[in-house]
């Protein structure tokens, strides 16, 4: 039974998990996203009381 025997899969396995590990998260982290989010302004906001009539 060809199936059982384990030296072409236990190959593709170590490669697979080389990629995996090694090549695809470099990858991932050399991507760049085009529209970075900026702060518009670190001045607090105030906010105003309502002055409505709960009763």
């Amino acid at each position: 039974m060809p199936q059982l025997n384990p030296s072409p899969w236990f190959m593709i396995l170590v490669f697979s998990w080389f990629v995996f590990l090694l090549i695809a998260p470099t990858k991932v982290i050399a991507h760049t996203f085009n529209n970075d989010p900026n702060l518009q302004s670190t001045k607090d906001t105030t906010t105003n009381p309502w002055s409505w009539p709960w009763h």
